[in-house]
């Protein structure tokens, strides 16, 4: 079920009055629960269709050309690559955020293969709070196709934490050649850390935070996965990703979700203030935002309803 290819994994033996970070459900095996329970994070083989996945590449290259122009899309490059270095094509993006208006995209967050597996750790009532196709591009030399170790959670003015869960799922065959996902497991037991750019000669994305008091000598777990395989874990797992040593453009898609019954909480004077004002500036510059505008409005305006009744969110 989970198939991690390096460092050491623990799956302790629980009673399920222990249980914390899943639901009572009908889906996951009782051992799939002890695992994600003591790692945090959990890998489902072959839960997306091809079909499906082709379908998604076939939505992001014709964004990349500009045949589609979803409302409220983020388009994001890496640091090292010119606007005008290419013409319009997959080569120039490395990722698109919030692509809750395009409707080809958006049935990731609705697909039953995910959402029944969503709903182990949300409970009924189902939000998708934020989308992303990442298309990794070959590194430059500079390393800045990493992704820094970071808790999703940072981003997030929500809680509580044990009902967000991310569905990511691999577009192809993906390894550490081409920059797979590395994962801390059991880290998701801690707390939120201090997040800030880290400290890379060849620059840093925009909004790579990444945390900075982690153990080094932390066992990390490397995450093989093939087309279609889709690993689900908690916001406070630490994770990141390793640089794309090939030529291609690794690609894969993921959604965040929620429990409706999750509370939104104003994040000033905690140590996620630092990227409300980056978010803020942003939404300011691109869209006009009003300077009134905070984390919780921006939330808002991407979070939709996929399953159940909308409560709190």
């Amino acid at each position: 079920v989970a198939h991690p290819t390096s460092g050491t994994i623990s799956s302790a033996s629980f009673h399920p009055q222990q249980f914390q970070y899943t639901l009572d459900n009908n889906v996951l095996t009782l051992e799939q629960r002890k695992f994600y329970e003591e790692n945090g994070f959990l890998v489902i083989k072959n839960l997306v269709p091809d079909a499906d996945i082709q379908r998604f590449r076939n939505e992001f290259e014709k964004i990349c050309r500009k045949e589609v122009k979803p409302l409220g899309l983020t388009i994001m490059r890496d640091v090292t690559i010119s606007k005008s270095e290419y013409a319009p094509s997959e080569k120039m993006i490395t990722k698109v955020q919030d692509f809750q208006e395009d409707k080809e995209l958006f049935r990731y967050c609705t697909l039953p293969e995910i959402l029944k597996y969503v709903e182990c750790f949300t409970g009924p009532n189902i939000m998708a709070m934020h989308t992303m196709l990442i298309n990794k591009p070959p590194d430059s030399g500079k390393k800045t196709s990493r992704h820094p170790l970071h808790q999703d959670l940072h981003y997030f003015p929500f809680r509580p934490s044990d009902l967000i869960v991310c569905a990511w799922t691999a577009m192809e065959h993906i390894n550490r050649n081409n920059g797979c996902l590395v994962v801390l497991p059991g880290t998701h037991k801690g707390s939120l850390k201090p997040h800030d750019y880290p400290k890379w000669e060849g620059g840093v994305n925009k909004m790579f935070h990444g945390i900075q008091d982690y153990e080094e000598n932390k066992a990390r777990v490397h995450l093989v996965m093939e087309k279609g395989d889709t690993v689900f874990f908690h916001p406070l797992l630490i994770h990141g990703s390793g640089q794309n040593k090939t030529q291609g453009f690794r690609k894969a898609i993921s959604c965040h979700f929620a429990s409706a019954d999750c509370h939104y909480i104003d994040v000033k004077g905690t140590s996620q203030e630092n990227i409300e004002k980056e978010v803020v500036g942003i939404a300011h510059k691109f869209f006009g935002a009003e300077n009134s505008v905070d984390l919780k409005d921006i939330w808002m305006f991407r979070a939709r309803l996929v399953k159940g009744e909308r409560t709190n969110l």
